[in-house]
């Protein structure tokens, strides 16, 4: 019983200092005057929010890669874009030519003909009909990858123009507010850190 009476003092003792801990002042009002405040909330200009923005950025981003990008004025990422493309388009077409050179010797030997640049000058094979092959698969499958992976810098493209559009356009206006706070907690003599969540109806 005695227990319980001394969890309850401390209870009612807790209760009483948060209370008293909330009294206290925010530090970080200077007293401004009021109509400072109202001020600068008239001077504040809110842009419409374009709802068809992401579509269209999506969009030019399709036609064109980094179309876009300058679209939503990132002209930063038009050198990305067109670099990453270029690299996947360089390497298609890098194993695309490799797969010819081989596809053809190859063919020649089929139709009876030793004269391919994979044979010496007397007509013997540096490198066997099945090497040849091999040679065919590596680069098909080189080629497959490079073009998978231009597509998918591509559809890339397309969705950071889209997605950078609905940020572009993110709600930051003084109804709903992320700030961080600071106020200086006289009983401690210590500062008081945090983020403050405004949000108005």
């Amino acid at each position: 019983m005695l227990n319980h009476k001394v969890y309850t003092l401390l209870f009612v003792f807790f209760l009483t200092w948060c209370s008293f801990s909330q009294v206290i002042q925010d530090s970080t009002n200077l007293g401004l005057d009021e109509s400072v405040v109202v001020l600068e909330k008239e001077q504040i200009v809110q842009e419409e929010i374009d709802p068809l923005r992401p579509a269209k950025a999506a969009f030019y981003s399709a036609i064109f890669p980094g179309l876009g990008q300058a679209y939503n004025k990132k002209y930063w990422k038009i050198p990305i874009v067109w670099g990453a493309i270029g690299t996947g388009v360089y390497f298609y077409v890098r194993n695309d030519k490799q797969f010819d050179r081989y596809r053809d010797a190859y063919k020649r030997r089929l139709a009876g003909f030793n004269d391919d640049e994979f044979s010496d000058a007397n007509g013997n094979p540096l490198i066997s009909d099945d090497g040849l092959i091999r040679a065919q698969q590596q680069f098909r499958r080189n080629k497959e990858v490079a073009l998978l992976v231009t597509f998918g810098l591509y559809a890339f493209n397309i969705i950071d123009a889209n997605v950078d559009a609905h940020l572009l356009q993110f709600n930051v206006d003084e109804n709903l507010s992320l700030a961080p706070h600071y106020q200086y907690n006289q009983w401690e003599n210590t500062g008081d850190l945090g983020v403050t969540l405004n949000f108005k109806f």
